[in-house]
C-alpha cells in the first residue's frame, strides 16, 4: 500500500481562511511538504504553522525565484523524489500551497510529476482573486458578465486584446510590472483598484493611480467595467 498525496490549499494568508478539511489534514499529517524561497522562509508553512504536529516530518523545497526555469524545475524534481519516497513507504503526505493548488499554485508542478504513480487528492483553498475582491469590496461578476484573469508579465499586445474583451479584469503577478501595467490601462481608458498582501498584516487597498511603482509579488489589480448590476 502506498500513501496518498494531498495538495492542500491554505488560502491567501490569513490562517482563519484555512478550510476545516485542510486544517484537519494538516493536524493529522505525519509528513508535511511545502515550498520556500531558496534560503528564505516559507509563507505556506507560516500560514499553517500552528496546525503542524511537533513530530511531523517536513519536506522543504527551496525554489529559486529566477527567470531561468531550470533551477526551479530541479527543486521540484528533488521535492517530488522526497515525497515519492514517503508515499512509497506507505505514508500520506500533505503538501501545503498558498491560495488554491490549481490556480497558479506551485503544487501543480509536483502533481505533474507524481499523479501517474500515486493517488492524489486536491483540497481547494480560498483564492487570492476572491480574497482581494472581498477586501476591496468589489463584486466580480453578475448575470452574464465575463471575468478574465491575466498574468501581469504578458506582452502588451496580448494584454490589450484581453482587456478589451472582458467585463471584469483581474491582473495577477503584478510586482515589477506595475508601472507598465498602469500606463497600459490608462491608455485603454481604464482605472482600477490595487491590492497587495490581501488578508495579511501589511495589506493595502488603493486606487491604482496611488499604487507604488515598486509593488510586491503578492499584489493584484481589479478592474470592473460595468455599472452595478443591482441598481
Amino acid at each position: 500500500m502506498t500513501g496518498i498525496l494531498y495538495g492542500v490549499g491554505l488560502g491567501p494568508g490569513d490562517p482563519d481562511l484555512i478550510t476545516r478539511r485542510a486544517a484537519r489534514l494538516i493536524e493529522q499529517a505525519e509528513v508535511v511538504a511545502y515550498p520556500s524561497l531558496a534560503g528564505g522562509d516559507s509563507l505556506a508553512r507560516s500560514i499553517a504553522a500552528d496546525l503542524i504536529a511537533p513530530d511531523a516530518r517536513e519536506i522543504r523545497m527551496d525554489v529559486p525565484m529566477t527567470r531561468d526555469r531550470a533551477p526551479a524545475q530541479a527543486a521540484y524534481d528533488a521535492g517530488a523524489d522526497a515525497i515519492a519516497a514517503e508515499l512509497g513507504a506507505g505514508r500520506d503526505v500533505v503538501c501545503l500551497c498558498e491560495g488554491d493548488p490549481f490556480l497558479y499554485g506551485s503544487f501543480m508542478y509536483l502533481f505533474a510529476r507524481l499523479r501517474g504513480r500515486f493517488e492524489v487528492e486536491i483540497v481547494p483553498g480560498v483564492t487570492s482573486v476572491t480574497a482581494c475582491a472581498a477586501r476591496a469590496a468589489m463584486p466580480l461578476a453578475a448575470r452574464d458578465e465575463v471575468v478574465t484573469i491575466l498574468p501581469g508579465p504578458l506582452p502588451d499586445d496580448a494584454l490589450r486584446r484581453h482587456l478589451r474583451a472582458a467585463d471584469t479584469l483581474v491582473v495577477m503577478k503584478v510586482g515589477r510590472h506595475l508601472r507598465r501595467l498602469r500606463m497600459l490601462l490608462s491608455e485603454e481608458g481604464l482605472s482600477g483598484t490595487y491590492i497587495e498582501r490581501a488578508t495579511l498584516g501589511a495589506e493595502r487597498v488603493l486606487p491604482l493611480s496611488e499604487a507604488p511603482d515598486d509593488a510586491p509579488y503578492f499584489s493584484m489589480i481589479l478592474i470592473t467595467k460595468g455599472a452595478d448590476p443591482w441598481l
